[in-house]
């Protein structure tokens, strides 16, 4: 880590950050001030305080108004990622607080409750601030219990292999993607590798039940070598295959930060489609509520914050 990237912590803070993007999405940093409820003079005095520390401009100052310039428009997008990381955050830590007169109890696979969830919950929250969303996290398998139980209103599940009982509805269409390390022989992006060496391989994959080991399963058989590795996070298995253990296969959903980074390398695969559907289920349409049905819509259509790729 870089002495600036590890200095960060002891000066910047999201005011700082929600004042620079202000200046991309309103104009200036009079009317960023504005939105924010800031006095100009202190937001001026912020973003002076931010150039200083990362050591070059963020605003081309003039008598007509303050721009951004090209290295802060760059930290514009920088600044937008932590923000919507920290309104997921936000989002997600009040669902699994249980805050709220009515309850929607909503229980979800690990890769789902990281990467969708938290946009759905926000669009959600701001159309029924009344409703608590209560959150469970567990793997495919253990939410489809949950839902066939009643345990739970709802369930969003990565697997394939969903019980005829339940009603089911494609919320996302996902893809998987085979990451390795910068030194792994597979890192070759001119030589894609096809499904029947992924087959024989043994990969770090998630622990039984999850569905992304399920969904690989039906890909390319259940008749694979045991796991280098088992781990129950993505992100534990994201640092394994960065450590050198071995490949892994993941949603892109999990690893698209690892790939921008450089610390994953994908690997092409040839000769089979790797898109699968993610799915929410229910019991019995007749007793969702009117909040359940509205949660149902916002996870099949996405939310604004939230890039989804329809199911077909």
């Amino acid at each position: 880590m870089s002495y600036l990237a590890a200095s960060l912590d002891n000066w910047l803070n999201l005011s700082m950050l929600r004042l620079v993007v202000g200046v991309a999405d309103h104009g200036s940093l009079s009317a960023s001030a504005r939105a924010a409820n800031v006095a100009q003079s202190n937001a001026s005095r912020s973003i002076r305080t931010m150039e200083r520390r990362l050591g070059y401009a963020l605003l081309r100052r003039s008598t007509r108004g303050s721009t951004l310039t090209q290295e802060g428009v760059l930290t514009v997008e920088w600044a937008r990622e932590i923000l919507d990381a920290v309104d997921r955050f936000g989002a997600g830590a009040e669902a699994l607080s249980h805050r709220g007169d009515e309850e929607l109890t909503i229980g979800t696979s690990m890769t789902i409750a990281e990467h969708l969830l938290p946009a759905w919950i926000g669009l959600f929250r701001a159309r029924h601030s009344q409703v608590t969303t209560k959150l469970r996290v567990m793997n495919s398998a253990q939410v489809i219990e949950e839902v066939s139980s009643g345990a739970v209103t709802l369930g969003f599940v990565e697997t394939p292999d969903v019980p005829p009982p339940l009603s089911a509805t494609a919320v996302w269409t996902d893809q998987l993607v085979a990451v390795v390390n910068e030194a792994h022989p597979w890192a070759r992006p001119d030589r894609p590798l096809d499904v029947q060496s992924l087959a024989v391989t043994p990969l770090v994959e998630r622990e039984e039940g999850s569905g992304t080991r399920a969904f690989l399963d039906r890909l390319v058989g259940n008749h694979r070598p045991p796991p280098l590795l088992e781990l129950n996070s993505n992100s534990a298995i994201c640092q394994a295959v960065i450590e050198g253990i071995g490949p892994a296969v993941l949603s892109r959903l999990a690893v698209q930060s690892y790939l921008r980074s450089g610390l994953l390398i994908e690997v092409p695969i040839s000769g089979r489609d790797l898109d699968r559907t993610l799915r929410a289920l229910w019991t019995d349409s007749a007793a969702l509520s009117i909040a359940a049905r509205d949660f149902l819509e916002i996870a099949r259509t996405g939310s604004k914050n939230s890039k989804p790729r329809p199911a077909q």
